[in-house]
């Protein structure tokens, strides 16, 4: 049995929860920075607020502070906003210890120093408690509502420690929910990261009215932007093929459930980003932070990312879905297998 604390409990949070709850093998503690989530969560075995619907397992403690979810704890989850991850790891750091094992279950990149959350909580770790920690990365296409109520589902755990995604593995994995390793966390990272870019794109096209041809040459040519800029950074283009690249782009682009979708779909039908996020009730798609993030570290690399590009325009510049569509559709003519092209 091992003593596993999932730190943020948003959908995913909680999904997790349930996932590694119904089996009733581990200790587990999921930590709410939200009072009246905890308190919906200890008095009624349900996420209120970000999750509804959905009962956890009553055995699952939800701790009222983080050192009291932390305490002996062998595996810490990390499940919170990628903006909140760096300060919700220094409020952890006098509670952790070598001998724990950390998960990032974030997808996105810090938009101030452009780095992966494996990246952020090692350099936390590090400079807070004095040692490198044992981390992975935990992606692929998952829809938390879809976890939580059973349906089949394969992700990917990355590390570059063996040892520690074979446990992740058969820790986390049961007939519904199926883990696979991988040690490429470069890719598997900003795979999770970049899909969600080009799912706003994707839910652009549905808002202004486009069909499954637009959907469809976004969701290949994003997955060639994606590469280029993983393999720069060091990832490997198969990761980029596989669960943690183009399954979650699929599914990020094409499911009704994709919050990133939704917030395109949105401002296809003219709403402001403002008013958007404000109907979003303090769900987050990360997609909006990710996409300057991703923009930047392109620019260091001398990456070309077009759908990028005009995301951040219509988002953060005001410039119109329906000009950014156009101007990637008039764009000079490319050689499509070319690394370099889009």
């Amino acid at each position: 049995m091992s003593k596993i604390a999932i730190i943020g409990a948003g959908a995913w949070g909680t999904s997790l929860a349930i996932v590694l709850g119904r089996t009733g093998n581990h200790e587990l503690r999921l930590w709410a920075h939200e009072a009246e989530v905890r308190e919906s969560l200890t008095l009624r075995h349900s996420n209120d607020l970000f999750f509804p619907g959905q009962k956890i397992p009553e055995t699952v403690f939800v701790p009222p502070t983080l050192r009291e979810a932390l305490h002996r704890c062998e595996i810490v989850v990390s499940v919170m906003p990628s903006q909140h991850c760096r300060a919700t790891f220094q409020q952890m750091a006098p509670h952790l210890a070598p001998f724990m094992q950390f998960v990032s279950a974030t997808k996105g990149l810090e938009e101030s120093s452009l780095l992966r959350m494996t990246e952020v909580i090692s350099e936390v770790i590090h400079e807070k408690c004095g040692f490198v920690p044992r981390i992975g990365a935990l992606s692929g296409p998952s829809f938390a509502l879809e976890v939580a109520r059973g349906d089949p589902t394969a992700i990917t755990i990355a590390s570059g420690d063996r040892e520690l995604a074979e446990q992740i593995q058969r820790d986390f994995s049961d007939p519904r929910f199926r883990l696979y390793r991988n040690d490429d966390v470069i890719g598997v990272e900003l795979g999770g990261a970049l899909k969600n870019v080009i799912a706003i794109a994707a839910g652009v096209c549905d808002g202004l009215g486009f069909g499954h041809n637009s959907v469809a040459a976004l969701i290949t040519r994003g997955l060639s932007e994606m590469t280029r800029l993983a393999v720069a950074c060091g990832g490997r283009p198969e990761t980029m093929a596989g669960l943690a690249g183009l399954g979650d782009l699929v599914l990020t682009c094409t499911g009704g459930l994709s919050r990133n979708r939704s917030v395109g779909r949105e401002l296809g039908f003219g709403r402001s980003l403002p008013e958007i996020i404000t109907g979003m009730h303090g769900a987050v798609a990360e997609g909006v932070f990710t996409t300057q993030a991703a923009l930047q570290l392109a620019r260091q690399r001398g990456i070309e990312m077009p759908i990028t590009e005009q995301i951040n325009a219509i988002l953060h510049r005001g410039k119109s879905p329906r000009d950014a569509i156009h101007e990637l559709m008039t764009r000079s003519a490319k050689n499509e297998t070319t690394l370099a092209s889009l």
